[in-house]
């Protein structure tokens, strides 16, 4: 039930920031093209925002069985069937892609942290370690996903 709870306010928060996101492509393409005014900083705004909004709502996307999968191996097949499929795919690939990515980004947080990394980019924003630490919504959101899936019995 929490972890429902979640995934849903996680997943719903975070689409929110897509017409945010949009609106300020549009003032990043006005201000250059119609103004000459490079707005780098912001530039770099949209892209966390975009971190954001992909790592974060993966896991939702997944819970909501609304994400992009090849189903042409099982696309007549029952619903039984479907689920042992993707519960036998989840668990030799999912949860290992997750395991690997939660654990090798860790490191890479943590030293973006300790050193407080910033943007190259001239008139760049001095948060890099923020959009780096966006890696590990990842394999969180998704494992979670896993475990709710798991524990309600999706997969019968």
């Amino acid at each position: 039930m929490y972890i429902e709870k979640g995934i849903n306010s996680l997943g719903k928060f975070i689409s929110l920031m897509i017409p945010v996101m949009t609106i300020l492509m549009i003032v990043i393409i006005v201000a250059r093209y119609f103004f000459g005014i490079g707005l780098t900083g912001l530039q770099e705004f949209v892209m966390y925002l975009h971190a954001f909004i992909f790592l974060g709502c993966a896991g939702y996307v997944h819970y909501k069985d609304e994400h992009v999968r090849v189903d042409i191996f099982y696309r007549g097949s029952s619903n039984s069937y479907k689920n042992n499929v993707n519960f036998i795919l989840s668990l030799f690939f999912l949860l290992p892609v997750c395991f690997v990515i939660g654990f090798y980004s860790l490191e890479l947080i943590e030293m973006s942290w300790k050193i407080r990394e910033v943007s190259t980019e001239a008139g760049g924003l001095d948060y890099v370690y923020i959009q780096k630490t966006l890696i590990i919504l990842f394999p969180l959101t998704m494992i979670l996903t896993f475990a709710y899936q798991l524990i309600h019995k999706k997969w019968k």
